[in-house]
């Protein structure tokens, strides 16, 4: 059964001229994250001294080959974009269809931050590099954008989940509110595990490739 919206949450027809370009904006926010992390993964598997439980796929930004990282990020985030414009046609003028979007924003922002300011080297990777990780200005610019980055991932999740509710999808919305208890629980985790906040920053960009899914099939869409 197709849930009614009230007149607050009316979404304007598309019209079948911009169907297919709304279609195209919202496969990017699809694409981000599992495209984001297939290359990440690919980079680590093959990078000489990459250690998936001791390095963050953000250090793939460094060495020779670290462009392929840079590029991914640069990448990810006009992806992201993309999505956050599909989003904000398909949830229209109401107030969580311009807050959601626009923290999409900043999570795509902070991506083309991370590939301007690089990770800092450390935990033998690049190869020669020291255990020991010091912090430079570009590291902390990048640890810096990355918690904004994700702090605004999770906002966005939260403001969706009230999208997704309004539209009938109750166990969207439910596991949209306790995704970002998860990603924020793996970066708490950090300190102790990397594969625990990379289990956490993935899991976010996953779940908010779901999401746009999901609002992306809804009939209301047209």
């Amino acid at each position: 059964m197709t849930p009614t919206l009230s007149a607050s949450q009316h979404v304007a027809p598309v019209v079948p001229s911009s169907r297919a370009a709304l279609r195209r904006w919202l496969a990017g926010g699809i694409a981000a994250g599992p495209v984001f992390l297939a290359a990440g993964v690919a980079q680590g598997v093959v990078r000489d001294g990459f250690d998936f439980s001791r390095n963050a796929l953000s250090q793939l930004a460094l060495g020779e080959a670290g462009w392929v990282q840079t590029v991914n990020f640069l990448l990810a985030g006009t992806l992201l974009v993309m999505g956050a414009v599909g989003l904000r046609q398909v949830l229209g003028g109401t107030p969580r269809g311009i807050w959601g979007p626009a923290l999409i924003g900043v999570f795509a922002a902070s991506f083309w931050a991370a590939a301007v300011f690089p990770a800092d080297a450390g935990a033998g990777f690049p190869t020669g590099a020291p255990d020991a990780t010091v912090m430079s200005s570009d590291g902390t610019v990048h640890m810096a954008a990355g918690m904004i980055g994700y702090l605004a991932l999770c906002a966005a999740l939260l403001v969706l989940a009230g999208s997704l509710a309004a539209r009938g999808h109750h166990r969207w919305a439910v596991a949209s509110r306790l995704v970002p208890v998860a990603v924020l629980a793996g970066f708490a985790a950090s300190a102790a595990s990397v594969l625990a906040f990379t289990a956490g920053a993935g899991l976010g960009l996953l779940w908010l490739t779901a999401v746009t899914t999901r609002l992306a099939c809804d009939p209301v869409n047209g």
